[in-house]
């Protein structure tokens, strides 16, 4: 399988994660979804990173997706409950952290890739309110995971590492708990090995 994807791309990163997790080996294919030209809309007509190409050639996407198209690859403890109300709690837990990430990146394509003179100072704003108040959610939350790394607290890595990576905001700063487990949690070789990088 080969998953298209960015070294840069929180999204990817998490997927990255979960392969590492469910011991699924993924043939990595650097792809830059903002080229002119780019063929990713042959595997994704979105046009968005990551994309997994399965061996018969067809394609999945997105993350959430991807992630538990890997999960179901092993017979190991799942990622993602099968049922019940720790499956819910998980997909819940993953959909914020995805919606972090997602802000992160509409304010990082705001202040970089939009002309100055036409930048939304409200929308920026806005973005940042939504990661702030997600950050208390998860600093109320953190207390609850307990000792394992499913598939919410993957896709919250991928997120803080993605703020600090991008330096969009000081998330530590009065998140004493958020701030204690992500760095517990760094001892994992699937979050070593995935660090985000240019």
């Amino acid at each position: 399988m080969k998953l298209r994807y960015s070294p840069t791309s929180p999204f990817a990163r998490k997927v990255l994660i979960t392969a590492i997790e469910c011991g699924v080996e993924l043939e990595l294919v650097t792809t830059n979804a903002w080229a002119p030209g780019t063929d990713l809309v042959q595997d994704n007509p979105l046009s968005k990173v990551p994309a997994l190409v399965l061996d018969n050639g067809e394609c999945i996407y997105d993350s959430p997706v991807i992630c538990e198209y890997l999960d179901s690859l092993h017979h190991g403890h799942k990622l993602i409950p099968q049922e019940g109300h720790e499956r819910f709690r998980q997909l819940t837990l993953q959909a914020l952290a995805d919606g972090i990430m997602d802000a992160a990146v509409q304010i990082r394509i705001e202040t970089t890739m939009r002309p100055e003179d036409k930048r939304w100072n409200g929308w920026i704003e806005r973005q940042q309110a939504a990661i702030t108040r997600g950050l208390d959610e998860l600093e109320k939350e953190v207390g609850h995971w307990g000792g394992v790394f499913l598939m919410g607290p993957i896709t919250v890595v991928a997120a803080l590492s993605y703020l600090e990576f991008r330096q969009v905001c000081d998330w530590r700063n009065q998140r004493p708990h958020l701030a204690h487990w992500f760095q517990t949690i760094h001892n994992r070789r699937s979050v070593r090995e995935t660090e985000p990088k240019e």
